[in-house]
């Protein structure tokens, strides 16, 4: 990670321009590396310029520097969902299909995603850099795939044979659309993210709890409550991501949303339809601007056209609505492959947190069986100072200042002595069995 910050970042920037200038500048190999931005330049006072790193399809990077009102124009979002990507506020995570983008915020990855090309806030964290030379390394390797597969199919063609995708009805996952590869780098990097801190968080937290069993103290009760404090944080977390993901798999309409590539296509595909419409009509010498009179047309002209774009009309929903499943199908592949990712994270927190409540459980029994031992000391102290306080009693009786015969004989000591100690053994005796037999206390 040393070696890839010493690549992507400059030793100290200089000036704006020097960034830009270095950052277009073109590498030997012949890509475009970016080159990282100061944390003071990431917004300039009174312009509103953000630095924003752009991946294309065919994964050649650059810093662009833009302001917020061009980038609402160039992905045609609202400001709120602009507002979701600032560094300098905390939002949950979220996943937006727009028309023409994919607003994605996943822990420390914040991009928008169009049809050609994804714009990440510039950042010095490891993980942006991370996610950026992943998607570039999985874009150019499907590059060489797609090359691969063309020629496949060409050699197929010319063989007169079918070919694998044909016979299986599918093709492979690799050859997914540009947006669903970067929406799959990001998935990918939010939940080894989160999978990795849950990880560390387990290595953390089971010596910590048997040593909390062994030994109580309140040094080790701090540190569990620490610890608890941040599974419930992360917990929240990986719940909020595994939730977007379950709600965008539930909802077909916002997964066809996301499907831009083929909206593109179809934009494409209607626009020039309407282009070649326009110059067959031009063709026939009727004017554009001009209404075409009823009367001149020949019905059988009319006719015919109609017949031709209702068929038209027809074929372009049919192969719309085919391939708005098929997109639906390879998104929702795509999503539950990383839900069950995200849903295993969870169960591990999960699993965490019913070992700590466990222990905490334990921990409870143990010290009300201490408390218990206590309360039952207390209760045989108790006792024994209820039949010490008899000696006082009779003591107290045969000080007061009277004469009796008694007082005379001199073994009357011996006897009171002895009959108090006998009567007060038989109460102590009694108040045990009593005790007991109550099953107040196990003797």
């Amino acid at each position: 990670m040393a070696e890839l910050k010493e690549r992507l970042l400059p030793p100290k920037p200089q000036s704006a321009i020097n960034l830009r200038d270095a950052a277009y500048r073109s590498s030997a190999s012949g890509r475009q590396p970016f080159q990282g931005m100061d944390v003071l330049g990431l917004k300039k006072r009174g312009q509103g310029l953000r630095s924003w790193i752009r991946v294309d399809a065919s994964g050649n990077s650059q810093v662009i520097e833009v302001d917020k009102f061009t980038m609402m124009r160039r992905c045609d979002l609202p400001a709120r969902d602009l507002r979701l990507l600032d560094p300098l506020f905390v939002y949950p995570s979220t996943i937006l299909g727009r028309e023409k983008a994919i607003v994605i915020n996943l822990e420390q990855i914040r991009c928008i995603i169009t049809a050609d090309e994804v714009l990440l806030l510039n950042s010095l964290d490891s993980y942006v850099l991370q996610y950026v030379v992943e998607l570039q390394r999985r874009l150019t390797t499907s590059g060489v795939g797609e090359v691969w597969q063309s020629d496949a199919a060409d050699l197929s063609l010319r063989r007169g044979g079918r070919s694998f995708d044909n016979v299986f009805g599918s093709t492979s996952p690799d050859y997914l659309p540009f947006e669903f590869r970067a929406l799959e780098v990001a998935l990918e990097a939010a939940c080894t993210f989160l999978d990795s801190q849950a990880a560390e968080l387990e290595i953390e937290a089971y010596p910590l709890l048997d040593e909390l069993t062994s030994k109580i103290s309140t040094l080790n009760l701090e540190r569990v409550r620490r610890l608890k404090s941040r599974l419930v944080a992360l917990t929240r977390r990986v719940q909020k991501v595994r939730d977007e993901i379950e709600q965008l798999m539930d909802d077909d309409g916002d997964m066809a949303e996301m499907y831009l590539t083929e909206k593109k296509k179809r934009m494409e595909t209607s626009f020039y339809g309407d282009q070649s419409v326009m110059g067959y009509r031009s063709t026939d010498g009727a004017s554009i601007s001009a209404p075409v009179s009823p009367v001149s047309s020949p019905p059988e002209a009319r006719k015919l056209e109609k017949s031709l774009s209702i068929a038209r009309s027809r074929y372009e929903s049919m192969r719309s609505s085919e391939s708005v499943t098929e997109s639906i199908e390879e998104l929702e592949m795509l999503l539950e492959a990383y839900f069950v990712v995200i849903d295993s994270t969870l169960n591990k927190l999960t699993s965490l947190k019913e070992y700590i409540d466990d222990t905490e459980d334990f921990i409870n029994i143990q010290l009300d069986n201490v408390r218990n031992q206590l309360i039952q000391f207390e209760l045989l102290l108790t006792t024994a100072t209820f039949v010490v306080a008899i000696f006082g009693v009779v003591a107290g009786i045969f000080g007061m200042n009277f004469s009796i015969p008694l007082f005379d004989d001199p073994g009357a000591f011996k006897w009171v002595l002895l009959i108090t100690g006998v009567t007060g053994a038989i109460i102590f005796s009694a108040f045990v069995w009593f005790f007991k037999y109550r099953r107040l206390m196990p003797l």
